[in-house]
């Protein structure tokens, strides 16, 4: 079964002395705010429900397109593979049913987006779906799977503690920047104490080689004998995985999609 749901926005959190933390000023109804100043705000998934005994609970997060028709497709496909799949939106704050094609257009409003978006509301974000999903399945530890600036976005999923197993699938921008300014977020893996895999097309214009090289470095400091970390080259372009985008390679879909399956069977 699989179905949209919304998630409520997560309660405040305690403030020093036992004080729950009041909302800013602009807070509008159904948000929190947590310790931090970020404004929880409900959060509308789709989520995919296994049919068969559970194998593990798996975020998914989209493109900057949101959670569009293939999202939701793989998410519905983990599903099939026994993992409940809860796919989570990237800009609740501006964009929360945001559904996007793969048009010029639709990638210019999705970058808008982006731009307006922060690492701190992301993890604020991530946290709340995470907990979600670990109260509703009984997971202990988690899955993630993101793509394009989900994966970007993945890298900070992976250094919550509930995150077990993250694939990355050409999540540009790490090793250059981070959401809302701030430090690379490539910065964040020392504290990644699950396993991560990268999936990269060697001709993605997104990803120069500079960069999935500065991702391999990081890779292997925080991982020296590659027993958690791992950087997959591809021949193929950017975006893939994804049949509705140009750029669709079949053979390196296969692959990817079975090495993102090995990662979550051999973890989860």
């Amino acid at each position: 079964m699989a179905e949209w749901i919304t998630l409520p926005a997560a309660p405040g959190r305690a403030a020093p002395g036992g004080a729950t933390e009041g909302r800013p000023t602009g807070a509008q109804a159904g948000e929190q705010a947590d310790g931090s100043g970020v404004v929880s705000v409900p959060l509308r998934c789709w989520w995919a429900a296994p049919t068969s005994p559970g194998r593990g609970a798996i975020l998914v997060l989209p493109e900057v397109f949101g959670i569009n028709a293939w999202v939701r497709s793989v998410a519905d496909r983990l599903a099939l593979e026994g993992y409940a799949a809860l796919a989570v939106p990237l800009f609740a704050r501006t964009a929360p049913a945001l559904e996007l094609g793969y048009g010029a257009d639709d990638l210019a409003e999705g970058r808008r987006h982006k731009d307006r978006t922060s690492s701190a509301e992301l993890l604020a974000d991530l946290d709340g779906a995470c907990r979600w999903l670990q109260q509703r399945t009984g997971a202990g530890l988690l899955g993630c799977v993101g793509f394009c600036f989900g994966g970007h976005a993945s890298l900070l999923a992976a250094s919550l503690p509930q995150i077990a197993a993250t694939a990355d699938f050409y999540g540009a921008g790490v090793a250059s920047g981070r959401p809302g300014g701030g430090p690379p977020t490539l910065d964040v893996l020392p504290e990644v104490t699950g396993r991560r895999w990268c999936f990269c097309g060697r001709r993605d214009p997104l990803m120069p080689a500079a960069e999935q090289a500065a991702i391999g470095a990081a890779l292997r400091q925080a991982d020296p004998e590659g027993a958690r970390h791992r950087l997959i080259e591809l021949e193929a372009g950017h975006g893939f995985m994804c049949e509705a985008r140009p750029d669709h390679d079949p053979e390196a879909a296969a692959a990817g999609w079975q090495g993102m399956l090995e990662l979550f069977a051999t973890t989860l």
